[in-house]
C-alpha cells in the first residue's frame, strides 16, 4: 500500500514540474521482505540503475542488511520505513535518515499509560522475533522502570509462521489482564481475532505499525477491536476530527486525482503521502 501511494505521489510531483525542474524517475523492486533479496535488489538499484537515493525501504531487518553498504557508497538511505531506534546514529551512519517516531519511545508510552490506568497490571506480551519487536520490548521495560516484574510472560513468533494462535492461547493461560501486541499488521489482526475467539478480555495495547482500519481492524473484525489502545502520529482519514483540516483536504484531493482506486481507510496511503 505504501509503495503504491509513493509512486502516485511522485507522479504528482512530476506533474508540478519535478524537483528544481528535474523529473523524478521512481524505480521500485519487490524484495518480498526477505533480507537476502533486499541486498540483491539494492545492489541492482545502486550499481545498475545508478539511483540517487534509496527511498522508504520498508522493514527493520531489510534496512539493517544494506545500511553499511549504502553508507560506504554514500547513497542516501532516505526516510527508512521503520521506527527502530538504530537509525538515529548520524556519526556512524550519516547517509541513513529515519522517518517515523521510534519504537523504543512508543513502548515507553504504553508502559506509562498502563501503569497509570490498569490496576494490578499483569502483562502478557506477543513479540515479533526481530529488531522491530526487541526495540518495542526494550522501550516498554524502560517505561516500567522498577515495575518490570509486571511482565508475566513473553512469547515470540517468526514472520514465516502461519499464525500466532498458539502463542495467544499461551498468553491467556497466564491470567494476565494486559496484552501487549507487538506485531506487524497480518499477525496483529490474527492476534486480535484469537483474543476474541477465546473470550480473553485484557487491556489491549497495539503498536502504531498495525493501527490501520483497512489492513488490521477490518480483517480482525470491528467488534473485536473496540477499546484497543495505540499511539498515532499521522492523521487518520477515518477520524472525523480531521475532516475540515487543510492538510486532510489536500490529501483527499490528491487521492481522488492520483490514487483513486486506493482505500481512504488504509493508513498506508497517508504514510506514503
Amino acid at each position: 500500500t505504501i509503495g503504491k501511494a509513493i509512486a502516485a505521489y511522485w507522479q504528482a510531483v512530476n506533474d508540478q514540474g519535478g524537483v528544481n525542474g528535474r523529473k523524478v524517475n521512481f524505480i521500485t523492486y519487490d524484495d518480498g521482505f526477505s533480507p537476502p533479496k533486499t541486498v540483491e535488489m539494492v545492489r541492482k538499484l545502486v550499481e545498475d540503475d545508478q539511483v540517487f537515493a534509496i527511498y522508504q525501504l520498508l522493514g527493520t531487518p531489510t534496512n539493517t542488511v544494506v545500511q553499511k553498504y549504502l553508507n560506504q557508497k554514500k547513497v542516501p538511505q532516505l526516510f527508512v520505513a521503520t521506527g527502530a531506534s538504530k537509525w538515529g546514529h548520524p556519526k556512524e551512519f550519516p547517509w541513513t535518515m529515519g522517518y517515523q517516531p521510534d519504537y523504543n519511545t512508543e513502548g515507553q508510552i504504553y508502559a506509562k499509560h498502563m501503569l497509570a490506568n490498569v490496576k494490578d497490571a499483569k502483562v502478557a506480551i506477543l513479540m515479533q522475533n526481530d529488531d522491530f519487536g526487541k526495540d518495542y520490548l526494550d522501550g516498554f521495560k524502560k517505561g516500567l522502570g522498577k515495575e518490570a516484574d509486571r511482565i508475566a510472560k513473553l512469547v515470540t513468533y517468526e514472520v514465516t509462521d502461519p499464525t500466532v494462535d498458539s502463542q495467544v492461547i499461551q498468553l491467556k493461560d497466564t491470567g494476565a489482564n494486559v496484552f501487549l501486541n507487538i506485531a506487524t499488521p497480518k499477525f496483529a489482526a490474527q492476534a486480535i481475532r484469537k483474543v476474541a475467539d477465546i473470550a480473553w478480555k485484557p487491556a489491549h495495547y497495539m503498536t502504531n505499525v498495525s493501527a490501520s482500519v483497512a489492513s488490521v481492524m477490518k480483517p480482525a473484525g470491528f467488534d473485536n477491536v473496540q477499546g484497543i489502545v495505540t499511539a498515532a502520529y499521522l492523521m487518520d482519514p477515518t477520524d472525523p476530527t480531521w475532516n475540515d483540516h487543510d492538510d486532510m483536504k489536500a490529501f483527499r484531493a490528491w487521492m481522488a486525482r492520483y490514487h483513486p482506486t486506493a482505500h481512504l481507510a488504509d493508513l498506508g496511503n497517508v504514510s506514503g503521502y
